[in-house]
């Protein structure tokens, strides 16, 4: 039973190749070449992963990434609004990416690379904003390292031994 639970969460899953890049590495005969491809993917409920695959040729490449993406895939806290819970802020090497959430009717508001990791994670309404490099790889994940540091309101609560109502109750006064 877990095991066809898992191959139909398989099927759900839906993937996209974020870019994909030749790279040379110089031997004694010369240039050897190959693909590196970046893909992301995610089930478009909350739960998304981005992998990397370097292979000579390109579906090999992209099967790759896919395999490696599952093997990091993570959960993303999404409000009823298709929204992040709340602002944050992504790192990785050179890599900034700033994460707010939006009202519904925005849309996904991102740069090329980021998109597809907030469409495939379930997020329809955000503002996003890439900040440092405009390296692909690393602002994606850049902005994967400040999705996995969202926390719901429920985590929150519960961190704090408080529940979701008296948590809110202080910011009115």
């Amino acid at each position: 039973m877990a095991r066809d639970r898992k191959r139909q969460q398989e099927t759900d899953l839906q993937e996209r190749v974020v870019y994909i890049h030749r790279v040379s590495k110089t031997v004694k005969g010369g240039r050897r070449m190959s693909l590196l491809a970046l893909v992301v993917v995610g089930d478009g409920k909350g739960n998304v992963g981005v992998g990397m695959g370097k292979s000579a040729e390109v579906p090999l490449a992209i099967s790759k990434g896919v395999e490696d993406a599952k093997k990091n895939m993570f959960h993303v806290p999404v409000t009823d609004g298709g929204t992040v819970p709340h602002e944050v802020e992504g790192h990785f090497g050179a890599g900034r990416v700033l994460i707010k959430p939006a009202i519904e009717g925005t849309g996904v508001i991102a740069g090329g690379p980021v998109r597809p990791l907030f469409e495939l994670a379930g997020i329809t309404n955000v503002l996003s904003k890439s900040l440092g490099t405009d390296n692909a790889l690393n602002i994606v994940k850049a902005a994967a390292e400040g999705l996995k540091e969202l926390s719901s309101p429920e985590d929150t609560a519960e961190r704090r031994g408080l529940t979701v109502g008296e948590m809110f109750v202080g910011k009115e006064n």
